[in-house]
Formats: C-alpha cells, structure tokens, sequence
C-alpha cells in the first residue's frame, strides 16, 4: 500500500519512542507513520510505502517500509522551498528573483547549474555556488536519512548521524556502526547494536566488543561522575551488556588490549586493585595536576604590606575581617595556588572582594570566572566586578569546524589572577580547559563550598584538590551572613552537620508544610507557586523556583512541570505551542537547556549593539519567546540576554524549569525556593542533596512533606564514590 502527500498535508506530532512521526489525512482516515519532518521542505513530497498495524499503545498506525521524498515541482511551490530558510543565504526576494527567472526549471538549475544563479542581480558567483553546495548537502542529508530510516533510526538521530559522517554515512555504518559509540555523545551501545544486528554484524565481532567497553566506560562517567572504572567490574558490565557469558571473557580481555594499542584507554594500577579510563580522562586530569604544580612553581612574589592592606580594606569598609578571613587573603597572595571553601554567610564574598581590591591597586589584571550564567551574574552582583562563565571566558568556539576554545596554552588568559567561584560545580574536562590556559606565573584562587554536591560532569576536581593535601585550603566556619531573625542559614549549618532544622520557629525566610500523599504535596505547590506566595510577599511566580530531589513521582519535577504550566502559562488563542515527544513547549514557557552544546549559535543586544556566538551550556535558563510552528522552531531567551533558536531536533535539549532537579540547580541562587520532601533511593536522598537544595534560596524557602523523610536525608551521610585519578596525579601516586 502507498500513501502520497505534500509537507503541507502533514500535521506535526510526536510519540514516546523518539520517533518523529506525521500524519497524513487519507480518505478521510487519520495515518500515522514514522516520517521526515524535520528533513522536509515546504512543496516537497513523501511517499510511503507500507501497511496498516495495531499499536498495543497508540492504536491503529501505518507501519513503513520505503520512503520516497520529490521536490517540489511547481513555480509556486518551489517559491515557497528556496524562501523558507531551507537553503542558508537564501531569503524570499532571492527565492522571488530566482523562480522568476528559471521558474519550474528551478531546482535543477540550482543542483546542476548552480552558476547560472549568478546572472541574478544581487548574487554573485561565489554565493550561486554556495547556493548549489547547500542544495547539495539537503539532497546528500536526505539520502542518509533514506537509509537510517531501514533501521528505524529516529530523524533527530540519523540527522545526527549525518552531521558527523556527512556523505560517508552509508559506508562508514555498513563498516562499523559501532563507531558511533565513540564518535557521537548521546548514542549509546544499545542503538549501535540494533542497527549491526540488522546488518548482519555478529555477536562475538571486534568491532562490538571494543564499543561495549567504550559503552560501559562512558556510563560510569555520565551515571556515577567517576574517570576510572575498576577493571574487574568493567569487564563484567561488559560481559552482562553484551549478552555473553563468562567463557567469553578472553573476547573482553583481547578487545581491551587492541583499545589500549589505539589509545583509546588507559589501564594501570589503581590502589590495590586495576583501574581503566577512556583516555581523554587520564589526559584531563594529569594536565590539571601537572599545571596547578606549574602555577605553584612559578610563582613571582608581590612587594605587598598585607597588614597595612587588610587593615585598608576593613576600615574602607568599615569592618573586622577574622582572623581565618586574613588567613584567606594572604594565601591568595602567598601561594600560586589556593582554595577558599565554607558555606552560605562564612564570608566569601567578602574575601574575594578584599583580594580583588588588594591586587588591584598593584596594578593586577583579576579575572572572576564561575561555571554557570547565574553563578556569574551573582558574582558580578556581589563584587561590582564584571565576570564570566568559564566557557566564555575560554571563548567556546565550536562553529565553522573549530572544535574547543579559543583560550588555551597558546592563547592563554590575559589575567594575572584568575578568581573562579562555585568550584564544586567544575568537572575534570572544564578544569583541564581552563587549567591549559592560564599562563604560568598566573595567580589561580578557587572558590567553592565542599559540601555540596559534587559536579554533574565527571570528575571530582575541588575534593581531590582538598584531600590531596597539595594545595593550601583555607576553610571558614565562621557565620557571618545572618539576621536575627533568619533561619535559612541557620538551618543550612544545622543540616551540613547532620543536625534536624528548627522546623517550628517562626521567621520570615524559612517555612516547613507537613504532607505525605505525593498528590496532595504536588497541588500545594502548584498553588503555594500560582497564588499564595506571590499573595503572601508580593512577588512574582517567576522569582519562584521549584527544586525537587527526582524527575519521577508525582512530585517530581516532570510531573511537577506540567502542573505548573498549566497553571501559569495555559494555552490560550493567539499563543503559538508545538508537541515534541509527549512535551508541549508553548510561548511563555520557562525553559533550561539540559545538555551542553557548544554549536548552538546565538545573538544577543549588547546596549545597541548585536553580539553572536555559540555555545548554550547545561543549566542555562530562560523565556520562549517565539514559536514557528511550520518549521518547528523555538526561539528562547536566556536570562543574560542571548536569544537562541532551537530547530524540532534540538528540543531535546530543553526541558521546562518551573520546577528543576536539586543538581540542576547548583551554582543558582533564586528569590524563593519550593522543596518536596517524600523520600526515596537513599544513594540519592542524603544530607548534601537538602544542603544544596536549602542554600539555593535567598530570601525565602519552604520545605514541604514528612519530617521523617527529612530527618532521614539529614542523618544519611552516605554519598556514591567517585573514582578519579586527581588526587593520585596531585601526590604522584599513577604512573605519568
């Protein structure tokens, strides 16, 4: 059976699968069936060739077997492919300009004769040819997708796949589609398989054996944050991934050999037992090691009167810094390398401000840098200093084929002390960036709170730097921050030293609601949100910010999320929403980008002038602005002004944020902060997960659920090891 229609026919929708799906009105009769959208420009058609099936879950669908995409083949239609952004340079009055000429003869002249494009006036041959190569790379795109889609590859994933092999997709997977593993983030071992299996690649080949490894490596990274597996247990997930028994070890233990040869690992000893890494691992670590005992080495000394300074500093500001405080600051001058770590109200701030000015009038160039947009906002706030994210710092460039930042050792920072706030957020790969371009004789002061959780990445950068006893620690206790009538401080402390929070005495920052059914917390807290917070303080829903512990549950911050933009951002007529998935993104929403990517381009008003670069990074947090449902694609403003605009493949990488997971929002402070508390995994529920959550508030934070649950994260102190070969490279204990 053959079903034909034009993208104008096709009307937008998604399924739990990934898949991106159309559906094509046939007589009269809705059909579903896995489809091109993103791949498909206005006028041109599909045909697909297969049969009608019931689907357990979404009912009757019509599954495909072969699909055909035509161009679009009259004047009108052709007009509106080249204006609707299809082809990059090409806006409507070239499309006018174009069509008028060659009218149905169009797209072939474009794709055989491209040149002739150039006796239009406005383009000149080198954009004609430009012209032709874009057409090109559509057909060459789609051609690709043609033959992923055999192997029921969704479109965002074969697009994906297409970016990274280009023309060399087809013969690159029918090789090895294994290389996917290590080539593309995000593809894991078991879409590799799928697609080998189907094409005839055995159980027991090289190829799949050495991307199991490379599989299991990269999911002890992304699941447990550790650089190194234990040997033992990596090769027996890979065993368990593969489907093979233990008389299959010696494939394991052959394929292990042949990734090491390559590079692609390292194997060494690991305390008393054998430790493996990915390669890129070893290197992050080793060089963050290696440069710190650099920068401690290089050290030049500053003719400065520390004394007299600091007692400058305290009558300028009329204040008496203690004596742990003056500890801080001069080992900030003294040593090349130095950690200052305490909680919420210990005095931070206060230290960096006292440095800043200190080596400011020696006429030292200070760089304040932290992880997230709002950490470095806050900074920026709290010092009346300008400061960065570490990525723009480093000047992230991932466009045009340039594949790091642009600050490294041979074009390293121009600062004479680099300052970096909310270390514990750094993970290996963004300490080794910016370690490689700090120049030697750089001053490098890390600031951050021990006893939050520990970096979404892998790695474990501030804890190894501090148990490695190799870099001065200046710790403050001290609790300065603090009105008599605040508790969240207060409460903070008492959690972090696994004491229960005064959860009866009155303030006005700190509030507790009892509750137990997940149904009964999940309203409370769309209503405490939508009315009687903002009715109680005056302030808006937006200052509000939801943290909860999970994703799952009915109060976790997937369901919570669509609770809260019913509530607060409903559809309405006149605003643009599209459904990706089983997620409606609507105009209003408030967004977060969930993963770094570094290609997404964006522009952004600097007081009158227009700045662009690339790079959105996990956490970043805005406003949809703008939704173009033809093509799928989502405008997004980010609180510190870039707008970004997201193709439908790439809302993956968003997630609505009235309500956000307590990793995703280290590095953050809010106005007010709403904490479900119901229990669960106690891998997860510990004291360091309420610490974080409770000192992301600034003025206000309520605490809603079982006293018994909370009791029970403040006395679990356990928290998951991370292996990592930091500390062991900082005291020279791994082999170089």
């Amino acid at each position: 059976m053959e079903i034909f229609g034009t993208i104008e026919d096709i009307i937008y929708r998604n399924s739990e699968t990934g898949f991106t799906i159309i559906d094509l009105s046939v007589n009269d009769e809705l059909v579903t069936a896995t489809g091109l959208f993103p791949v498909l420009g206005p006028g041109e058609s599909v045909r697909l060739t297969g049969k009608f099936e019931m689907n357990p879950k979404y009912g009757r669908q019509f599954s495909t077997e072969a699909i055909e995409v035509s161009p679009p083949n009259t004047s009108s239609e052709i007009m509106k492919y080249l204006a609707s952004g299809l082809i990059s340079g090409v806006g409507p009055v070239t499309a006018a300009n174009i069509v008028l000429k060659f009218k149905e003869e169009t797209l072939k002249i474009i794709e055989t004769e491209p040149i002739k494009l150039a006796s239009i006036k406005g383009i000149s041959q080198r954009k004609a040819i430009e012209i032709g190569q874009a057409f090109a790379d559509i057909k060459k795109m789609q051609g690709a997708v043609m033959f992923l889609q055999k192997y029921e590859i969704s479109i965002n994933l074969a697009v994906r796949i297409y970016e990274q092999y280009k023309e060399l997709t087809e013969s690159v997977l029918k090789h090895n589609p294994y290389r996917m593993v290590e080539d593309i983030f995000g593809i894991g071992f078991k879409t590799a398989d799928k697609i080998a299996k189907k094409m005839g690649i055995e159980d027991d080949s090289e190829f799949r054996i050495r991307a199991g490894i490379v599989y299991v490596l990269n999911q002890i990274a992304e699941r447990q944050g550790s650089t190194v597996g234990l040997l033992k247990e990596v090769k027996a997930s890979t065993l368990s991934i593969l489907e093979l028994d233990e008389s299959r070890a010696d494939l394991v233990d052959s394929a292990l050999v042949s990734l090491e040869i390559d590079g692609a690992i390292r194997k060494f000893n690991y305390g008393d037992t054998e430790g493996v890494c990915l390669s890129k691992f070893y290197t992050y670590e080793k060089t963050v090691a290696d440069k710190i005992k650099l920068l401690q080495k290089s050290l030049s000394e500053l003719p400065v009167d520390l004394s007299r300074e600091i007692k400058d500093y305290e009558s300028a500001n009329n204040m008496e810094l203690h004596a742990s405080q003056k500890a801080a600051i001069e080992s900030a001058v003294k040593d090349g390398v130095v950690i200052i770590t305490g909680g919420p109200g210990t005095g931070k701030t206060t230290i960096i401000k006292a440095i800043i000015r200190l080596f400011k009038s020696r006429a030292q160039k200070c760089l304040l840098l932290a992880p997230t947009g709002r950490a470095s906002k806050r900074l920026e706030e709290q010092t009346k200093e300008h400061a960065s994210t570490i990525h723009r710092g480093l000047e992230a460039n991932f466009r045009g084929g340039s594949h790091g930042f642009m600050r490294n050792e041979n074009n390293p920072l121009d600062a004479d002390v680099v300052i970096v706030d909310e270390v514990s957020m750094v993970d290996s790969f963004l300490a080794y960036s910016l370690l490689r371009a700090i120049r030697l004789g750089t001053r490098l002061v890390l600031v951050g709170d021990k006893d939050q959780l520990p970096s979404v990445g892998a790695g474990n950068v501030l804890a190894d730097l501090i148990a490695s006893g190799e870099v001065k620690v200046n710790e403050l206790s001290r609790i300065y921050r603090q009105s008599e009538d605040s508790m969240i401080i207060e409460n903070a402390h008492l959690i972090n030293n696994q004491e229960m929070p005064d959860l009866g005495k009155k303030s006005d920052d700190f509030f507790y609601s009892s509750g137990g059914d997940p149904r009964e917390v999940a309203s409370a807290i769309v209503d405490l949100v939508s009315q009687r917070i903002p009715n109680y303080t005056k302030m808006k829903p937006e200052d509000i910010q939801v943290i909860a512990p999970m994703k799952s549950g009915v109060a976790g911050t997937l369901n919570l999320n669509v609770l809260l933009q019913a509530r607060l951002n409903p559809p309405m007529e006149g605003k643009d929403e599209i459904k990706v998935r089983e997620i409606i993104y609507r105009v209003g929403d408030k967004v977060m980008q969930i993963a770094n990517n570094y290609e997404q381009e964006w522009v952004k008003d600097a007081g009158g002038e227009v700045q662009s670069g690339s790079g959105v990074f996990n956490g970043d947090m805005g406003y949809i602005t703008e939704i173009n449902k033809h093509s799928g694609q989502v405008t997004v403003l980010f609180e510190d002004g870039r707008k970004a605009i997201y193709s439908a493949m790439e809302l993956d990488d968003l997630l609505h944020a009235y309500a956000i997971t307590v990793h995703k929002s280290q590095g953050s402070e809010f106005p007010i902060v709403i904490i479900p508390i119901l229990g669960g995994n106690p891998l997860l529920y510990n004291k360091n997960l309420l610490y974080t959550a409770v000192t992301r508030a600034k003025k206000m934070v309520m605490l809603i659920g079982g006293r018994n649950y909370i009791y029970s994260m403040v006395k679990n102190e356990y928290s998951l090891i991370r292996n990592t070969m930091l500390k062991e490279f900082m005291i020279s204990s791994l082999p170089f």
